[in-house]
């Protein structure tokens, strides 16, 4: 016979959990304590009282200072072992989710963004943070309660056996029918309402999710209702599978309840036999009697057990399934030194980010040597982007090669790689933490004095000048609290701080006024001294300032590699031309 597996799930669960195995033992351990004090508690009251009874009918004397002393220590192990056990379980199951948690997150960072960019942002926030919530009850309500239920039963069962072996059957069969039979019976009922209601609870949470960040355009475009219908049916179906599982967990609470009586009355008619008989006291038919009733308040919480241990399954099946997705890139175990100052080829590169999708790159042959100056210029789609994309080692080429410092980029580290490339992206992101945790993103290990220079350089000490708490002042989520022509100016800092050789700007004056953006290219000039610049833009102004030379683009091809004075007198030109 072969012996029964734990689902595929579970089991990596239990590897993933390997070192709060202590706290999750120790956390059992003061559960089955205050479960067998709560039950040593009922049936030794029992024969106390029932013995107190007799004693007083007969006239008889009794030690009662030994049973009154062990009916004490039962009532305080059991409230200081139910005490323990909610502080030790709740500690492991909160180390246990931050250790998953931590380990799910190392597992998406080599995926971004080539391998999370199909999954919307409440998707990645759902399997992050309720996925992983809700495997807080695999042990709490379901390892925990199992375990605590089958040492009592085993113990019990043993107790039985001692005093009254004719009781140990009834008794047997009542526990498998309320531990087993009926969790069984509700296992085949609500195991798809629980799956369902795992996942129509995370696209509750995707849909609240976008309401919220899309508000302005759902407002602008009358949208408001529809998503609100929309979300209320899903509110709705959630809760109606909710109400059918607790429906079913409170019917299936009374079956258990209803199966003590009965084994409860299975059990007197062999001991009442007994007792008539001789061959048992009444004091210990009244302690059995208490104790089958006590197993029964263990068994109960098996049959809520269930619908957890169905959401585990799916809820780790979906964590799983996120953090086995292969990596675009697969990183090399050790890395070349780059020079202090890389040249960067493209050599016949071809990138499209989906098989039946268009190339973004096709066929691009482009140098750029170190100290260079190079704009690459081009309309919407044109593939600037993608180079940036390349480059970084974001997405994956399926043809051609980037070399780096004559290293191909498959034999660099992406972190390596990405210490000689600052970037000033398009879309500045902003913690919502200070001002100098935001700059140290780039540089954990700078000092006061670079930041400050950093700052200096970046034009931006008249705004920390400006600010309540200078540099621990908060940011804002998403930096809410700073403007589009600060935020650019941060980013230009921690690109200081960084102290690349080379410089991508990718759209960095997108969003901003004329002024504003001349300025912003005045600063950048003035940074960008002694570095490799790639320049990426739609915007002409500012171009002679900046670059030396202009490489456009047209549907991912290189089109032409002029220099900036040449392209920026033939944009003269044409702009003479039209009528």
């Amino acid at each position: 016979m072969h012996e029964p597996r734990l689902p595929p799930v579970v089991r990596r669960l239990l590897t993933v959990l390997r070192p709060y195995r202590p706290w999750m033992a120790g956390g059992a351990a003061l559960a089955l304590l205050a479960a067998l004090a709560a039950i040593g508690l009922m049936a030794l009251s029992g024969w106390f009282i029932a013995a107190m009874a007799l004693a007083g009918a007969g006239g008889i004397v009794i030690d009662y200072f030994t049973p009154a002393a062990a009916i004490r220590a039962f009532a305080i192990a059991r409230s200081g072992g139910r005490y323990a056990e909610r502080v030790v379980t709740h500690e492991a199951t909160l180390r246990g989710l931050a250790g998953l948690r931590c380990w799910l997150f190392q597992r998406l960072i080599p995926l971004a963004p080539a391998r999370l960019s199909a999954l919307r942002s409440g998707e990645l926030f759902a399997r992050l943070r309720a996925d992983i919530d809700a495997l807080e009850h695999f042990y709490l309500a379901v390892l925990v309660p199992a375990a605590v239920a089958m040492v009592s039963v085993a113990l019990g069962l043993l107790s039985c056996l001692i005093v009254l072996p004719a009781a140990a059957v009834p008794l047997l069969l009542g526990a498998l029918c309320a531990g087993v039979l009926l969790p069984a019976w509700m296992q085949r009922r609500a195991a798809r309402d629980a799956a369902q209601a795992v996942r129509e609870a995370a696209e509750l949470r995707r849909s609240l999710l976008d309401a919220l960040r899309g508000h302005a355009e759902l407002l602008a475009w009358g949208g408001v209702e529809a998503h609100t219908a929309r979300i209320d049916a899903l509110a709705t179906r959630l809760d109606a599978r909710r109400t059918r599982t607790e429906l079913r967990q409170s019917v299936t609470g009374g079956a258990v309840g209803l199966c003590g009586q009965l084994t409860l009355l299975a059990v007197l008619v062999p001991g009442l036999a007994a007792v008539h008989r001789g061959s048992l006291a009444p004091t210990l038919l009244v302690m059995l009697s208490l104790l089958a009733l006590a197993l029964f308040e263990v068994i109960a919480p098996l049959s809520e057990a269930l619908p957890q241990w169905h959401a585990t399954l799916v809820a780790g099946a979906r964590v799983f399934e996120l953090a086995d997705t292969p990596p675009a890139f697969l990183e090399p175990d050790t890395c070349a030194p780059l020079p202090p100052a890389p040249a960067i080829v493209f050599e016949r590169a071809c990138l499209r980010y989906a098989e039946d999708a268009p190339w973004a790159l096709d066929e691009v042959d482009l140098t750029l040597r170190p100290g260079a100056r190079l704009a690459v210029v081009g309309a919407s789609g044109a593939g600037k982007s993608s180079l940036l994309a390349a480059l970084l080692k974001f997405y994956p080429l399926q043809k051609g090669r980037v070399l780096v410092g004559g290293q191909p980029l498959e034999t660099l580290q992406g972190d390596t790689l990405r210490r000689h490339i600052a970037v000033i992206a398009q879309q500045t992101v902003l913690f919502n933490l200070s001002l100098r945790d935001n700059l140290l993103l780039a540089a954990p290990e700078a000092d006061a004095a670079q930041i400050e220079r950093a700052v200096a350089l970046a034009r931006l000490d008249r705004f920390v000048a400006s600010l309540p708490e200078g540099y621990d002042t908060l940011l804002g989520e998403g930096g809410g609290l700073v403007s589009g022509g600060e935020a650019r100016r941060i980013a230009i800092a921690r690109a200081l701080l960084q102290d690349a050789p080379v410089l991508v700007l990718d759209e960095p004056t997108e969003g901003l006024d004329t002024r504003t953006a001349r300025e912003l290219y005045v600063e950048l000039d003035a940074v960008a001294r002694n570095r490799t610049v790639l320049l990426i833009t739609h915007r002409l102004s500012g171009l002679a300032r900046l670059v030396e030379e202009v490489v456009e683009m047209d549907a991912g091809r290189i089109a032409g590699r002029v220099p900036v004075s040449d392209y920026l007198a033939r944009g003269r030109e044409d702009l003479t031309r039209i009528p």
